[in-house]
């Protein structure tokens, strides 16, 4: 009989380059708080559009084990027009009413912290980065607006580069990937956001990916892209995932169930193993709702690293 292989899971080391300054990535997973100032949002819209509730639950988040915070200002949920021009819902201008304040006093409150903004506008990213944004997340990859990519090199932020297939309103009638073929989109896709960046002079340093899972993915496409999501890495930058509170996790909660699986519950267990997942398939940074939770889960897939490392 054969003998087990020892498997683990090395995690690269990187260097993110945030200004003015630098975020040690790879020996411990960093955990990214959702902020959503949105009305909207398929998780938790509503809830922290009165600026001094969202800046008493971004410093919670920071409490709990945050190190970074992500707000974001449009939904950018299935069937919502994000990135479309001519029938986008949420200006540039209103998408700054909701933002500035609160990134204003969290900065005041925080200057530590860093602080990232969620958007695909340039002229947005621009007005966060004069407020004292660290980081722009854009959803597009620097497709969807052609002054993105300069706004970011003129302010030496650090940028996430997510891979979204297709615009939101597109999503429901994409057809069906194979796994093989959605890991090879996303890989494509991601090059090609990298490429944008590096002609429009962001360096790479600057630069952390985000396979975009639920964006342009379909349900089960989203568990062959994190099984996929290791080889991600031979693009060498660091691996940014969220899966928190995904459509394709209650949806799979569902099949497993025969019934549809309304508990809130239920989805936060399945975003933790999914996110564990993440980890363990190279990810450096988890974007997640429930941080208290997500950094204990972190923790001990950070030991589960630590041990194949230190293995002689």
């Amino acid at each position: 009989m054969s003998q087990p292989t020892e498997q683990t899971f090395p995690r690269p080391h990187h260097r993110w380059q945030l200004r003015g300054r630098v975020l040690e990535l790879g020996a411990r997973t960093e955990i990214m708080g959702v902020l959503n100032l949105t009305p909207d949002s398929f998780s938790d819209g509503g809830r922290f559009v009165e600026p001094e509730r969202a800046v008493e639950h971004g410093l919670r988040m920071l409490r709990h084990g945050a190190s970074i915070l992500d707000l974001g200002a449009e939904s950018t949920r299935p069937g919502s027009h994000a990135g479309d021009p001519e029938h986008a819902t949420v200006s540039a201008a209103e998408e700054q009413d909701r933002l500035l304040p609160v990134l204003g006093m969290l900065r005041r409150a925080r200057p530590e912290a860093v602080l990232s903004v969620d958007t695909y506008k340039a002229a947005t990213a621009r007005a966060a980065l004069e407020a004292g944004a660290d980081v722009i997340n854009d959803v597009s990859g620097l497709h969807w607006d052609s002054e993105m990519a300069s706004v970011c090199v003129a302010a030496g932020c650090g940028v996430v580069l997510m891979h979204t297939r297709g615009r939101p309103e597109e999503w429901r009638q994409q057809s069906q990937l194979s796994a093989e073929a959605v890991v090879r989109m996303v890989t494509e896709g991601l090059e090609e956001s990298l490429r944008r960046a590096r002609e429009a002079g962001i360096a790479d340093e600057a630069v952390v990916l985000d396979p975009g899972y639920g964006f342009g993915k379909r349900m089960e496409e989203n568990f062959a892209l994190l099984r996929g999501q290791r080889s991600l890495l031979a693009l060498e930058r660091p691996l940014l995932a969220g899966l928190s509170r995904k459509s394709f996790l209650r949806h799979a909660l569902a099949r497993r169930a025969g019934r549809e699986v309304g508990s809130r519950t239920a989805v936060e267990q399945a975003s933790l193993a999914g996110l564990t997942g993440a980890i363990l398939c190279g990810a450096s940074i988890l974007r997640v709702h429930s941080v208290a939770a997500a950094s204990a889960a972190a923790a001990v897939a950070d030991m589960l690293l630590d041990a194949g490392e230190t293995q002689v």
